[in-house]
C-alpha cells in the first residue's frame, strides 16, 4: 500500500507587517521601487507539497513515501519526519543548496508579497522512481521542472498508476507538455483556476481531458469539488469547518484523502468526501502541518458529516 509522493519539501517563512503596503508604496515611484517593511511577527512552518501530503496521508493510516530533494538546512525537517515516523529513504540531500522555501509578508488587508526560492528542488531529477520498491500508487506534485517530466515517464514506464497534480508548477509547461503528462497519468487533480489554465494551454475542454484519464478531480474551495470518472460527474460537498484560519495546505490535505481512497478502492463519492473532510480539518489551523487528528477521530468526523463509516 506504499504511495510514492514526488514533490517539494519546503519551509514557509511567514511574516506580518502591522500596516498596509499601500501606505508605504508611492505609485508615481513604482519604477524605482525601494521599500523595507518592519515585520515584528514571524513564524516558520514546515511545508512543501510532498511534506504536506505525506503528513496527512500518514494521519489517515496510509504509507507515504516522499521523493524529494533538500538542502543543507534540512536538519530540523529531518528530525520532524523522524518523530512522525515518516520514511526518508527517497529524500536526497543536495550539497551547497538551501531547502526550497517561501518568504511571505502579509499586511493588515491580507495582501501578500511572496518570494519563493526553489533551491534543492531544482535538482529533483536526481531522484528516480526506478529506485523505489513496492509502490502501489504515485503522485506528481509541484516540483522541479525536469524532475516532474522524468518522474511521469518513469511511473508510466514502470506501469505504476499515478496522479498528475501540477499545481503552481503548471505555468512551467506548454500545451504539448501538459498533454504528455495527461497521456501518461491515470488521474488528474487541479483546482478551478488551474483547470481553466489547463484548458487554455492544451486547447481542450476539461470534459475532453477527463476522457483521457480514469478520473479528473477539480477542487472548488468553499464550493466543494467535482470528480469526473466512469462517465459520471460526482459532486462533492464542502465540509463546513469549525473555523476558517488558514487555507495553506488545504489542497494537499484533500489530495491525501484522494490517494487514500484510490489505494483502498473506495468509490469516487466516498473518496471525494474524504478529501473534502481532510481539507476542512486542515483549514482550522495555521500552516500546512499543525492539525493533529487520530485515524479514529477522522473516521468519526466522516460519520458525523456523511452518515457512514469508512474505517
Amino acid at each position: 500500500m506504499r504511495t510514492l509522493i514526488c514533490g517539494s519539501i519546503a519551509y514557509d517563512n511567514i511574516m506580518v507587517f502591522p500596516d498596509h503596503f499601500k501606505n508605504h508604496i508611492l505609485p508615481e515611484k513604482i519604477h524605482v521601487l525601494n521599500v523595507a517593511f518592519l515585520v515584528p511577527e514571524m513564524r516558520r512552518e514546515f511545508g512543501g507539497c510532498a511534506g504536506n501530503i505525506a503528513y496527512n496521508l500518514k494521519m489517515l493510516g496510509g504509507e507515504p513515501v516522499m521523493m524529494a530533494t533538500v538542502g543543507d538546512d534540512y536538519a530540523p525537517y529531518a528530525a520532524r519526519f523522524k518523530q512522525l515516523n515518516l520514511t526518508q529513504e527517497h529524500v536526497q540531500h543536495v550539497a551547497d543548496t538551501f531547502t526550497a522555501q517561501a518568504f511571505i509578508t502579509t499586511d493588515l488587508a491580507d495582501n501578500q508579497i511572496t518570494a519563493f526560492h526553489p533551491g534543492a528542488m531544482n535538482f529533483s531529477h536526481l531522484n528516480s522512481v526506478k529506485e523505489s520498491r513496492d509502490i502501489r500508487l504515485g503522485i506528481i506534485a509541484p516540483d522541479g521542472r525536469d524532475g516532474m517530466l522524468q518522474h511521469a515517464h518513469e511511473f508510466h514506464e514502470a506501469g505504476i498508476p499515478f496522479v498528475f497534480d501540477p499545481g503552481q508548477g503548471l505555468p512551467m509547461y506548454n500545451g504539448e507538455e501538459l498533454l504528455g503528462f495527461i497521456d501518461k497519468a491515470d488521474y488528474i487533480a487541479v483546482n478551478d483556476y488551474e483547470g481553466e489554465m489547463l484548458q487554455d494551454r492544451t486547447g481542450r475542454k476539461l470534459e475532453s481531458l477527463a476522457n483521457k484519464a480514469k478520473a479528473l478531480i477539480i477542487t472548488l474551495g468553499a464550493q466543494g469539488s467535482i470528480i469526473y470518472a466512469d462517465g459520471k460527474k460526482y459532486e462533492i460537498p464542502c465540509v463546513k469547518p469549525k473555523e476558517i484560519v488558514d487555507p495553506t495546505g488545504c489542497g494537499d490535505a484533500y489530495r491525501a484523502g484522494l490517494l487514500y481512497g484510490i489505494v483502498n478502492n473506495f468509490d469516487w463519492q466516498t473518496t471525494g468526501q474524504l478529501g473534502s473532510l481532510m481539507g476542512s480539518l486542515k483549514i482550522a489551523q495555521r500552516g500546512g502541518q499543525n492539525h493533529q487528528f487520530s485515524r479514529d477521530e477522522i473516521g468519526q468526523y466522516y460519520f458525523e458529516n456523511f452518515g457512514t463509516r469508512i474505517f
